[in-house]
């Protein structure tokens, strides 16, 4: 097992009802991260729903009602416990769990196939692609 990596605190995911954290996978793709309030505590899932890849937390906080993670696209709701989708267009799917450890109320990073980034989303700067164009010309043909 890899060295585990602080993230935040269990209160604090329960304060405000979510947490976005940005990794990378052992392929090297980005993924966004969210950590929700769970009845035994707090859980970890890919911040992406099941059905068209619409991120559920767009950067201001997921939307939260009755334990369940509300897409914003379409209306799908997954329990935060259990990541299980039983309504809407997501129905029947369970959103990919990361890897996570509970110690004195800190929230650990856990998962060996994911290594952590930032807080928060994806951003630019963490793109190291070079597949745009080099100058301030968008034309192709």
């Amino acid at each position: 097992m890899s060295a585990r990596m602080r993230l935040t605190s269990v209160e604090t995911v329960h304060e405000d009802g979510s947490w976005l954290f940005t990794v990378r996978d052992r392929h090297g793709e980005l993924e966004e991260v969210l950590l929700v309030p769970c009845e035994d505590g707090v859980e970890a899932w890919i911040n992406r729903c099941t059905h068209e890849a619409q991120r559920l937390d767009t950067g201001c906080g997921a939307a939260m009602r009755d334990g369940q993670i509300i897409c914003p696209r379409h209306g799908s709701m997954f329990d935060s416990c259990s990541g299980y989708c039983d309504n809407g267009d997501a129905a029947e799917t369970t959103l990919p769990d990361v890897e996570i450890a509970v110690d004195d109320a800190t929230v650990y990073l856990t998962d060996d196939d994911l290594s952590y980034l930032h807080d928060g989303g994806i951003e630019e700067s963490d793109r190291d692609d070079d597949s745009g164009p080099s100058s301030t010309s968008h034309i192709s043909f």
